[in-house]
């Protein structure tokens, strides 16, 4: 089978809701589509206009949303009069029948009245009168329902992907107050390894924080991405993890041959195996993140993607580096709370399920790095519909 590229945009009010991870533990859980991008937009008041006129012209849409959907656009996406925007996330998965997979999982506009086995029966409302009057309408993500509704719908929001995504300033309902922090999370790669519900259920702990969501990227960090990102920790895993390793080397010599190693063993140890073992372990972090061992790999192949995928997200607000991170839980998953991020889906010390950012300078550093910003949408149109 051929593979499709689909793509589904989670709306304002599921935004607001902080039903995100739901929607997205259930996407990736019931479909066995790989995410392979995530982009925060704040739709402009074109972006929004051409949208709607794109449904009201499809025959691909049911005739009785197609009477109504566009109307909930152009209420529910459009930016407000003082120029505030709303979030939609837009997510893309490729797979084999990717359009009819989500289609089916995400479920029809009606299924909110009976149904609780697709997203919209569980998220999403469609209420009428015993007349048939439609009185509330939410659908709670949207999707293609065809191969060329896709491609016209993508093609319209690549074209805004550079203007209207990434991450967002100027966000609805964001506090401007002077404790407001924008912070990285990054899930890790671990939660990737195959289609699951994780990612989702981990955003959905994160959501407890009460910050916006302002920005998401599917990441394969590069090496040298890694390299920068993780560069500090290097001189520190060899001063902490060098001695570490020493002191047992020696307590393991001093064992075998029955007697207690000199200073100069010591010494020579410190200048050699030290450094040896903590760049081995800072080579491990790399290769965890990227897939990829960094002593082999050379010339431009550092800055190629990595082989492993991982999902950055933005969050901004009151005090928003403190609240992440304890939610997230301490870096060893056995000393963490229950409840926690770390907890409840972290391995060990370095397989723990997401990084957050420890201060609102580095923070802004790490967005900086795998450039949140960046626009991916455009790419994979290009590369299915060029």
């Amino acid at each position: 089978m051929s593979k499709d590229l689909g793509y589904v945009l989670i709306t304002p009010y599921t935004l607001r809701k902080s039903r995100t991870g739901g929607v997205l533990g259930r996407l990736l859980s019931t479909t066995g589509l790989d995410l392979v991008a995530a982009r925060m937009f704040g739709p402009s008041k074109e972006l929004v206009t051409r949208y709607a006129e794109l449904i009201r012209g499809s025959e691909d849409i049911w005739p009785e949303i197609r009477e109504i959907l566009p109307e909930y656009i152009e209420r529910e996406f459009a930016p407000t009069e003082d120029g505030q925007v709303h979030r939609v996330l837009m997510l893309l998965f490729e797979g084999d029948n990717a359009i009819r997979k989500l289609r089916d999982a995400i479920g029809g506009f009606e299924d909110s009245i009976e149904s609780a086995d697709t997203i919209r029966g569980t998220y999403g409302d469609y209420i009428k009168t015993h007349e048939g009057l439609v009185t509330y309408f939410e659908p709670a993500v949207l999707t293609g329902p065809t191969k060329d509704f896709v491609r016209s719908t993508l093609s319209l929001w690549a074209e805004f992907s550079e203007s209207d995504g990434g991450v967002l300033e100027n966000v609805i309902r964001l506090a401007d107050d002077k404790d407001v922090q924008k912070t990285l999370v990054i899930i890790k790669p671990d939660n990737f390894t195959f289609p699951s519900s994780r990612p989702g259920n981990i955003m959905d702990i994160f959501s407890r924080s009460g910050l916006r969501l302002i920005g998401a990227k599917l990441l394969r960090m590069s090496l040298s991405e890694a390299l920068e990102f993780y560069g500090p920790v290097q001189p520190v895993l060899r001063d902490k993890l060098g001695g570490l390793a020493v002191d047992r080397a020696c307590e393991t010599l001093s064992r075998e041959f029955g007697f207690e190693m000199p200073g100069s063993v010591r010494d020579a140890l410190s200048r050699t195996l030290g450094p040896a073992f903590g760049d081995h372990q800072f080579f491990s972090i790399m290769n965890f993140m990227t897939g990829q061992w960094a002593p082999d790999i050379h010339g431009d192949e550092v800055l190629a993607e990595g082989k492993v995928r991982c999902m950055t997200l933005v969050y901004a607000g009151e005090n928003a580096v403190e609240k992440i991170r304890n939610i997230l839980g301490p870096t060893d998953p056995s000393k963490a709370a229950p409840g926690s991020v770390r907890r409840e889906f972290g391995t060990d010390i370095m397989v723990n399920a997401a990084h957050a950012s420890d201060s609102p300078e580095n923070a802004l550093r790490e967005i900086g790095i795998v450039n949140v910003q960046e626009d991916t949408i455009s790419r994979w149109y290009q590369k299915y519909f060029n």
